[in-house]
């Protein structure tokens, strides 16, 4: 009789070698899928014309950081990633040019 310990270990081994296999698996796509052109992830919301029309709205004194992000249909948290209060760039925005 296998002491169970001892089968629990095998099982154990063999799982781990099975989620390296899926892990591999996984990182051959996305660099197959990266060589075919494709990019990975969530599409942003905010593109260089967004970007634009930000600037714009934040530089007037008079409007309001929310109705801003709420007309141009993103998050008052993902506006000022972008934007300074004052319509200026941040680091991101300047590198959302860049692209």
């Amino acid at each position: 009789m296998i002491p169970p310990r001892l089968c629990f270990g095998i099982i154990a081994a063999l799982a781990e070698c099975e989620r390296e296999l899926i892990a591999e698996r996984t990182r051959a796509g996305l660099a197959a899928a990266r060589a075919r052109g494709r990019k990975g992830g969530r599409p942003r919301k905010m593109t260089s014309t967004t970007l634009t029309m930000a600037m714009t709205a934040m530089a007037d004194p008079q409007s309001v950081a929310a109705d801003v992000a709420k007309r141009l249909g993103i998050t008052t948290t993902a506006l000022y990633a972008y934007v300074n209060e004052d319509g200026s760039l941040k680091e991101a925005g300047q590198a959302l040019f860049k692209q």
